[in-house]
This record gives C-alpha cells, structure tokens and sequence, in this order.
C-alpha cells in the first residue's frame, strides 16, 4: 500500500514539471530548409546575417590613367605652355608635359647637340620621349637660325637654300629619334603633331616655306600638322600679318578681349609672341589671358584630342 503511494506521487510531480517549465530554456533546432542558388552579390557561403557587397559607384571606380603629351618648343611654347595644358586636360583625355626652350630651334632638341644646343641632355626629344612615354608629341617651332641659337651654325634665318635645307634634314633626324626612343623605351610610337606658324611680319616666305617642310614631313609618316597659324590670320590671307583681327564668338563675350570690334593678337612692341604681358629677361608662361594665344592652342589641342581619339 505504501508502495503504490509513493508511485502515485512521483507521477504526479512529474506531470507538475512537464506543464510548468519555460518553452524558452529548451534548445530547439532551426527549421530544415532546402538549399537553392546563391542569390547575385551574395557567395553561397554566405549566412543570413552576411550584408550583401554593394557594387562600387561610378565614382568610385579607379579612372583609366590618361594618355600623355610632351610639348617641345621655343618661347611660342614657352609662353602658350599652360594654355595648351589647360585646354587638353579639360577633356579629360590627357595630361601634358612641357619642355619648352626660348629661342631654340628642331637641333636643340636633337641627341647629338650637347655642348651647342640651349637644351640640356634630361630634355632632348628621346630622353623625354623614354621618360613620359607620350602618346602626341607637339613639336611648335618658329624657325630660329642666328646668334643665340648656336647649333644652326653661320645659317642665317632664311633667305638660303641652306636655311630649308638643314631645316628639313633636322625634322626627320627628330622624328627618327622619336620613334627610336619610343621602340627603345618599349611603347607604340607617339603620333607627332607639326605646328604651322603664323605670319612673320618681316619676311612671309620664310613662315610659308618652313610650314611646306613641316607638312612634308608630316606626310611621310603617320604624323600630322596643327594649323595654329591659320587661327591668327586674317581670313582669307593666310600669311599676311596682322596685329589684331576681328572678334570671334568667344571674345565677344569677354569685354577685355573685345574693343570695337577687334582683339589684340600682338602687342605694339612685340610683332612676334602673343602674350600680351611685357616681355621679361625670364621666359616664362604668359601671365595674362592672352587672345592669340588662345586661338593658338586651340587649333593644337583640337589636332591632339582627335589625335589621341584615334589611339585610344
């Protein structure tokens, strides 16, 4: 009897047990699910709690490095150097590198001048040509040939057969370094971009002769010219000289470019450059907004930006 007391009790303290106790202290298992295919920017590795990658925003993908142009010149260059930089990288294609030399000529720039040449060896065209690795070389050259510009010689500035002689002689020797540098440096030759020149006041032949041999050369290659001397011309009268032309659309806009009507390409004092700035012992960039100079650089980054278009 005592026996069956006892039982009776423990069966109902375990029913007391079973109906009070928290749900909650009891480890219960995850429903079963049926595995399916990762979903797009998950791995399938990942768990409910893993965020999703968010895919980079356009503005925050690295940008395609840009191509680069080297600027070589004399102190046309010199002064319009920033200009040019200024006009190219707002197309965001490319960046330029200038080495511009005042009063230099195509030999400056050759390997084989040293002691006679007013550029340094770290700027020659095939130094730089290996150390920038361009896409466009601009090569803006007036046609310096006395005194100061040693490695012509005793050829005076044109008026002799000499003077064109030599003068289509250095342009291929410069663009056959330039391509060496380029295949020495392990690079697709850079296209090379001729400037023709603007009128010369005192002898107008000159300009038109030397211009022929930078379209000669030019035509001999894959390379091409920039007519920058046509922008600073009257119309229709290619090389006569002017010092001021009538207003285009640009300058009508801004009052200091445009005065009656017209805007100052040269200053009365300067039949050469077009900065409109005094000159200075020191060459250097133009200083001020100078119209010439940006119809100048103008028609050269345009040829550069189709330039580039074509090798890209």
């Amino acid at each position: 009897m005592r026996r069956g007391r006892c039982a009776a009790l423990a069966v109902l303290a375990l029913l007391w047990v079973s109906g009070c106790s928290d749900p909650s202290d009891v480890p219960t298992a995850p429903p079963a699910v049926a595995p399916g295919p990762p979903t797009a920017g998950r791995s399938a590795e990942s768990g409910p709690g893993t965020p999703t990658p968010k895919a980079p925003k356009p503005q925050e993908r690295q940008p395609r490095e840009r191509s680069r142009v080297l600027y070589l010149g004399d102190s046309l260059a010199m002064e319009s150097q920033a200009a040019l930089a200024d006009r190219v990288s707002a197309t965001g294609r490319a960046t330029v590198h200038s080495a511009p030399h005042s009063g230099t000529t195509l030999c400056d720039y050759l390997t084989e001048t040293q002691r006679d040449s007013l550029v340094p060896p770290r700027d020659k065209a095939a130094a730089l040509v290996g150390a920038e690795t361009p896409s466009v070389v601009v090569l803006q050259f007036w046609g310096n040939s006395w005194g100061y510009t040693p490695c012509m010689g005793s050829i005076p500035q044109g008026g002799s057969a000499r003077y064109y002689t030599r003068y289509a002689a250095d342009a291929k020797a410069l663009t056959e370094q330039i391509a060496t540098a380029a295949r020495d440096a392990g690079i697709p030759r850079p296209r090379i971009v001729w400037v023709l020149q603007a009128p010369d006041a005192f002898a107008p032949d000159r300009v038109r002769r030397v211009n022929d041999i930078y379209r000669a050369q030019a035509a001999s290659g894959p390379d091409t010219v920039a007519d920058a001397g046509r922008r600073v011309s009257p119309a229709g009268d290619r090389y006569t000289w002017t010092r001021q032309l009538p207003c285009n659309d640009e300058e009508r806009a801004r009052a200091r470019d445009c005065t009656g009507g017209l805007t100052s390409l040269h200053r009365a004092d300067d039949h050469l450059h077009f900065c409109l700035a005094p000159t200075t012992k020191r060459s250097r960039p133009c200083p001020v907004r100078s119209p010439g100079i940006v119809r100048y650089t103008n028609a050269i980054a345009e040829v550069v930006d189709v330039s580039l278009r074509g090798k890209t």
